[in-house]
Formats: structure tokens, C-alpha cells, sequence
């Protein structure tokens, strides 16, 4: 891959609640990138935000974000059922692409977008797993791999949110939505960051879902297992009755770690451990998650760096949702068809 010359120019499909704290906050204190360039559904809507948020240029849609010589990076903060399509146009008009999670509607579509990314193999193409790039999550990454807890028996995620909206997108299944493509991406990647070298054999085994309306999870449950014998659950909700729960937890046969707030651990986090040496607590950097992903975006698009959260690691990831909606009796989603 040709790394890019900085700064790298970034341009932002859509005016979504979300790109302020994970991407225009961020790119003024990470140096060599800037925020060049939005586009709406609702022009109006994207030149309140634009001034709002000092970008410089508005244009009248996707397409024209996408095309733009002046843009060298695309991050689609979309609902779930257009991140595919709108990833896939930013590869083939030759941009780098931050996408939201999940990835895709499906592993379907993951997988071909996956393919139409190794067919471009000069431009990076990441996942807005942030979380990932925070030195918590290393650390625990760090803890496990480090066999003070000796054998792992069971790891246990949850990230449980109030969204007591049930107009808001989340709740829309043309969108692609429900908890578990929501939050529950975020829990079934923990799993998978702490299953570490047997990541690659969690099968899902039984799931159940509360629905907020047909087809439409508000919250779900999941057991899965590793073949080293790793029992694993997940929780994930956007309205239950356990409102908030953000942790992870793995039980060892000579330890324990548990960790308080992975997902977002500039406002608050712990890291406990208890192991033959006694117990000890852990905090790290309080620096924003997104700051964390979007330096590694940088680095990987400007100096070649490797990402985390690349095509290969989200197919897998929509493969286990796919493998949780289909074990709670629901259906997978699928692209939307709207643009």
C-alpha cells in the first residue's frame, strides 16, 4: 500500500449525531487530518451542521463527497443498511473508508465488501470499532495473553445502553437496525478480542431476544463457545431493565479480570484483577477513544500502518450476528434499499 501524503483529507457522508465526538473533536487534535467536506440528504441540514462544526465545504450529495478530488478519506457514519453500498462507492472511486459499525447489513454483504477491498489494496478500509484503540483494550488483551489467569473458562460481555426512543433509526429494520447491530456488535467484539487465539472458533450455541417490534431486537442474549472450551455470553439491550452495563469479564483457572466501561473508558474505567499475586486495580490514559481510532486511521492511510478492525475481523463479526439473530428465531438483515 502507497501511504498518503498528509494531511489527509476527510469527507463526511451524512449530518449524524455521531460524527462530532468520533471524528470532527478528534481530527483537530490529530495532527495531519481535517474534515474537508459533508454532504446530506437534506442540503439545508448540511450546511447548518457544516457551519456548526467549521466544514469548510458542503456539496449536494454522497456521490459528490465520494468523487471529490479534494477528498482523500470517506467516513460513513450511516444507518447500518447503507454502510455497504456507500464503503463500496468510496473504494471504487479510490478513497480510504472509516465506517461505522457494524460493518455491513449482513455477512453477506460484509464479505463482498470485503472483496471489492482486497481488490484495492492501496487504500485502507476500517471499521469504527474505537474502542479498539484505546489502551484499555489492549491492556486487556495484555492481561489474557499474559496466563496469569491461567486456563480461560469463561468470558462474559455486556453493553447495555437507555435508547427509549423507538422512533430513533436503531429501532428500524429497513435501516438495518436492532440492539444487537447496534450495541451487541460491540459485546460480540470483546468476545472476540479476549477469546485472543481461539477468536476464530466462537460459535454461537443459543441466543433470545426481546423485541421492541417484529423482527426488531431491543435487547438479546447469547451464549457462545470457543473449541478450546471457552463458555461465552453476551448482553445487549437499548431498553431493558438492566439500563446501563458496560464490562467485560473473564474467569480463568487461576484468576479473574474484570473491566469496567472497555467501550468508553475517557469517562470512567477500572481494571480488576485477581490472580495469584494477590488483587490489583488498573487505570489507564484518559485520552478519547476517538482520538485513539483516528490517529490509527491516520497512520495507517499516511505511514502503511496496520489496522485492527480491517475487512477480515468485521466479516467475523457479522457472521456472529448473523449466527445470533438467526438463534433467537430472527432474521439476519439486509441491505436497505433506499439511498
Amino acid at each position: 500500500m502507497e501511504p498518503a501524503q498528509s494531511p489527509l483529507r476527510i469527507g463526511i457522508l451524512g449530518a449524524a449525531r455521531i460524527a462530532p465526538a468520533a471524528l470532527i473533536r478528534p481530527a483537530a487534535d490529530v495532527a495531519g487530518t481535517e474534515v474537508t467536506a459533508i454532504a446530506a440528504r437534506d442540503r439545508a441540514r448540511a450546511r447548518s451542521f457544516a457551519k456548526r462544526h467549521g466544514i469548510p465545504r458542503v456539496l449536494d450529495g454522497y456521490r459528490d463527497v465520494v468523487a471529490d478530488r479534494e477528498v482523500d478519506a470517506v467516513y460513513v457514519p450511516l444507518p447500518n443498511g447503507l454502510h455497504g453500498r456507500w464503503t463500496i462507492a468510496a473504494l471504487e472511486a479510490g478513497k480510504h473508508v472509516l465506517c461505522e459499525k457494524p460493518f455491513t447489513a449482513d455477512a453477506g454483504e460484509a464479505r463482498h465488501v470485503a472483496s471489492v477491498a482486497a481488490a484495492h489494496p492501496q487504500l485502507v478500509v476500517m471499521e469504527a470499532f474505537h474502542y479498539r484503540y484505546h489502551p484499555v483494550a489492549r491492556r486487556m488483551r495484555e492481561i489474557v495473553e499474559s496466563g496469569e489467569l491461567g486456563t480461560i473458562r469463561r468470558i462474559d460481555t455486556a453493553m447495555c445502553v437507555p435508547l427509549p426512543r423507538p422512533g430513533d433509526i436503531r429501532y428500524r429494520l429497513d435501516l438495518a437496525g436492532g440492539a444487537t447491530m447496534d450495541v451487541g456488535a460491540y459485546a460480540l467484539d470483546m468476545a472476540r478480542l479476549l477469546a485472543a487465539d481461539e477468536a476464530g472458533t466462537l460459535a454461537v450455541r443459543s441466543a433470545r431476544a426481546t423485541l421492541a417490534r417484529p423482527g426488531v431486537d431491543r435487547a438479546m442474549t447469547a451464549r457462545l463457545g470457543t473449541a478450546g472450551g471457552i463458555d461465552v455470553t453476551i448482553a445487549c439491550s437499548l431498553w431493558s431493565r438492566r439500563l446501563l452495563s458496560i464490562r467485560a469479564r473473564v474467569s480463568g483457572d487461576a484468576g479473574s479480570l474484570a473491566v469496567l466501561n472497555p467501550v468508553a473508558p475517557h469517562y470512567l474505567h477500572r481494571i480488576r484483577v485477581r490472580a495469584a499475586g494477590g488483587a490489583r486495580t488498573e487505570t489507564l490514559d484518559r485520552t478519547p477513544t476517538y482520538t485513539w481510532q483516528l490517529r490509527a486511521f491516520e497512520a495507517a492511510v499516511c505511514r502503511g500502518a496496520a489496522v485492527e478492525t480491517g475487512p477480515e475481523a468485521s466479516v467475523a463479526v457479522m457472521e456472529l450476528i448473523d449466527a445470533v439473530y438467526r438463534a433467537a428465531g430472527l432474521q439476519p438483515r439486509s441491505p436497505s434499499t433506499q439511498v
